[in-house]
């Protein structure tokens, strides 16, 4: 079931968001949960029905395991934890890598294994990963769960199921057990209603759109069309807005529909294009899973800790690892290695600076700029291989971009300039507006949100800004039932989210 679907915006959340507050006004709490719990895995299952048990194994082993290294945090029992992680990992290995890795031997050495096509199933990547950090958590006395039904809201809690973010267990589970839980509030229905519809039309306006415009250049190039050199770039602009505004979306929306419950999810999505560093741009992209990177991997290789070439070590080992939980493909390790290779230019950058006295953390208004469009630009440049169906696909855009090997006639349909009146606007606008966090940041609508208020903005300027932020007004009501009218009645054509099935 996606977001963007009427059953879900008409149905399914309208039922679920009724039934837990008629359950929990009524002082049924367990009940209430359950419920949550059970909508949730309907939710899963709506996609296939099968993978219910699959999900369910998952919950009710790491809960198991979880239950176990809990009991006594003191004792080490690092067997366990290594017990715990490694049947995750060979679940998701088995689903996600399998066929890739038979494909890559039979590549290789000319064998002629043979393997069923397996499906992947939605989420695999996000519950597994948020629940080897919970069995983490709970061998070093972080988290401890010992009831069922309260682990399984834990893990399959719907708006973060399919695409995160990855949450910890210290994080929502706390407020799943606030006294103000079962109170409907119209605050949080305001602002989670505009928050969804806000999602929901940079999904089905703003990357959809684009889609239009990058879909056409990357489809033919994986028949072997080479683009010109301005559809190559045009295609490259367009599916880098698409995969912002498609992100964005879900990460709003995901926002939007946990807060219909009072529960606030840790951001996930921090206006990444303003990043003036691949560091900056790593702590605004995928938040969630950057920590459980860097806490779950990262740091455990050593991190920082056994000087400079080890930490290189470390960075591209965890960013190829982090491309190809992405995707099974080649086009997802060259994707994490070349993020690799820029976190490590970054780090050598900022030793140099430091060697030279300067603060790391300061730039003047025109390196921030300069920061900025250098990020853009190599960030851009390696989603041509998150998109490209191959790495020859992938080559073939790189090199019509370069302006080497372009085709000799357009291989799309659409109109240069009418893609331009539309790449142009959404560029100025995932560098310049603030994010929807922001815009309600007066009723704090996620975990750890970088928030205007807390920057170093003009007194002037911040007045200004607080007179048109977003607040439960007659106004602001009549403008966020434009944007979701105007979101629904495009939902003509659903088109799966990017993150949807990963």
């Amino acid at each position: 079931m996606l977001f963007n679907s009427h059953e879900f915006l008409f149905v399914f959340l309208p039922i679920t968001v009724l039934g837990f507050f008629l359950l929990g006004s009524r002082g049924w709490r367990r009940a209430a949960f359950a419920w949550l719990t059970a909508a949730s895995l309907f939710y899963y299952g709506w996609w296939d029905f099968r993978y219910v048990g699959l999900i369910g194994f998952s919950i009710a082993f790491n809960a198991l395991v979880g239950r176990f290294l809990g009991a006594d945090p003191a004792s080490p029992r690092r067997g366990l934890l290594a017990f715990g992680v490694a049947v995750n990992l060979a679940l998701l290995g088995y689903y996600k890598y399998a066929n890739f890795f038979v494909d890559t031997l039979n590549a290789v050495t000319g064998s002629g294994i043979q393997l069923e096509h397996i499906v992947l199933p939605l989420g695999i990547s996000f519950f597994t990963f948020q629940q080897v950090a919970y069995l983490v958590d709970a061998h070093r006395g972080l988290a401890r769960e010992y009831n069922l039904i309260n682990y399984s809201l834990f893990v399959c809690f719907f708006p973060q199921l399919i695409a995160g973010p990855i949450v910890h267990h210290r994080e929502m589970m706390p407020q799943f057990e606030g006294r103000t839980t079962f109170r409907l509030s119209s605050s949080d229905v305001a602002v989670g209603l505009t928050i969804l519809f806000i999602g929901l039309f940079k999904k089905v306006v703003f990357a959809d759109t684009a889609a239009t415009f990058a879909s056409p250049v990357y489809d033919s190039a994986a028949m072997g069309l080479a683009p010109t050199t301005a559809e190559a770039w045009i295609g490259t602009v367009a599916y880098t807005l698409q995969l912002y505004f498609d992100f964005s979306g879900y990460s709003d929306m995901a926002i939007g529909a946990a807060r219909l419950f009072g529960i606030r999810l840790p951001i996930n999505f921090d206006s990444p294009y303003k990043a003036v560093n691949i560091i900056d741009f790593w702590r605004r992209w995928h938040v969630t899973l950057s920590r459980f990177l860097r806490d779950y991997l990262y740091i455990p290789l050593g991190g920082n800790r056994h000087g400079v070439a080890r930490r290189h070590v470390n960075l591209m080992v965890t960013m190829v690892l982090g491309g190809l939980w992405h995707g099974a493909g080649w086009t997802f390790v060259l994707w994490g290695a070349l993020h690799g290779l820029y976190l490590v230019a970054n780090h050598g950058w900022r030793h140099l600076r430091r060697l030279a006295r300067q603060d790391v953390e300061r730039s003047t208004p025109a390196g921030r700029v300069a920061g900025r469009a250098v990020t853009f630009l190599v960030v851009m440049l390696a989603w041509v291989f998150f998109r490209a169906a191959d790495t020859e696909t992938a080559l073939l855009v790189l090199r019509a971009v370069a302006g080497l090997g372009e085709g000799a006639a357009r291989v799309t349909e659409f109109e240069l300039d009418d893609a331009l009146e539309w790449v142009v606007p959404l560029l100025l606008l995932c560098w310049l507006a603030p994010n929807t966090q922001q815009w309600l940041e007066r009723y704090r609508p996620a975990l750890g949100a970088r928030l205007v208020g807390r920057l170093p903005v003009p007194v002037r300027l911040r007045r200004l800004w607080r007179a048109v932020q977003w607040r439960p007004s007659v106004a602001w009501a009549v403008a966020t039932a434009v944007i979701g009218i105007v979101a629904v009645l495009s939902l003509v054509k659903r088109s799966e989210f990017i993150y949807f099935q990963f």
